[in-house]
């Protein structure tokens, strides 16, 4: 029978694979959100349809099975991945996903008259696009990429199936040695909801800083 002094213990390494998986996961999300929501408004076909099969691919599985694909059917072509990496690798993908329609929403949310501007003050595509368009489009993105990060983080849940020893993982062994199902399970609700508390935190606090700076940013 694990002691109680020991269950902390637990539950705070389970805390801390869950802040990997969110972190790591939230970058990996980041950058292929940025890929493929530049991708859905590019200009060639094949960039354009290759964005939408990756976009609509990962919206439209199980995450379940993207796990399991990265975790157990990988290695069958040579790509082993550790419980970590796999986590990581399905987490980030899945997310991007339904992030990289909120790039692509926000840059054509940004008024034609932005786009004239550029073309005025002789900004290539990928100037305007860099210095004018995507610092107004990212106040537009914040918003929802933090409601993505929090579904990153509740979704991190999922990787117990393949036995990584996250938060929902150490609550299973807790349960199990200690017969307890309230306090494991308790306390690893009020780790999520703190750790959703802190990221929408950081979110706001983001979002106030761009935008005292954004006035400075319109053409």
């Amino acid at each position: 029978m694990i002691q109680w002094s020991g269950y902390l213990g637990l539950i705070l390494q389970g805390a801390l694979v869950t802040i990997e998986l969110t972190l790591m996961g939230s970058v990996l999300a980041l950058v292929m959100a940025f890929v493929a929501g530049l991708g859905r408004i590019s200009r060639f076909f094949i960039i354009r349809a290759l964005a939408t099969v990756y976009i609509e691919f990962f919206r439209g599985t199980s995450i379940f099975v993207q796990l399991f694909w990265a975790y157990f059917v990988l290695p069958f072509v040579g790509l082993e991945l550790t419980p970590l990496q796999a986590g990581v690798l399905a987490l980030g993908l899945n997310v991007s996903a339904y992030a990289a329609e909120v790039v692509r929403g926000a840059i054509l949310s940004i008024g034609h008259e932005q786009y004239e501007a550029c073309t005025a003050l002789n900004l290539g595509r990928w100037q305007g696009l860099r210095h004018v368009i995507l610092p107004q489009a990212f106040l537009v993105m914040l918003p929802t990429f933090g409601n993505n990060a929090i579904e990153l983080l509740k979704a991190t849940s999922v990787v117990s199936l393949i036995s990584l020893a996250d938060l929902t993982f150490q609550a299973q062994v807790v349960r199990s040695q200690t017969g307890s199902t309230l306090v494991p399970f308790v306390s690893v609700l009020v780790i999520y909801f703190v750790f959703a508390l802190i990221i929408s935190w950081g979110v706001r606090s983001l979002e106030r800083s761009r935008a005292r700076g954004l006035d400075g940013v319109r053409v």
